[in-house]
């Protein structure tokens, strides 16, 4: 069995936290007040979270994608 599993684990997660984290920090740049109606602040800031969970996600899967095909690379040279 892959006893892998554990360090490659811990890297998904913090790849992943860290990665919703940077597109929270980037989407607060954005003046998304002219779309959003007023008094809908509970709502707002739903969106804004679900957003950097699902940008943040979407650049940390890549990131591991990529990580991952660079760690399989050198089979196509054996």
């Amino acid at each position: 069995m892959v006893t892998n599993f554990g360090p490659q684990a811990l890297l998904s997660i913090v790849s992943h936290l860290v990665f919703i984290a940077l597109a929270w920090w980037a989407l607060q740049a954005l003046n998304f007040d002219k779309f959003l109606r007023a008094g809908r602040v509970l709502q707002a800031r739903v969106l804004y979270i679900m957003l950097s969970i699902f940008l943040g996600s979407a650049v940390s899967s890549f990131f591991l994608d990529y990580l991952l095909w660079s760690r399989q690379l050198p089979a196509v040279f054996q």
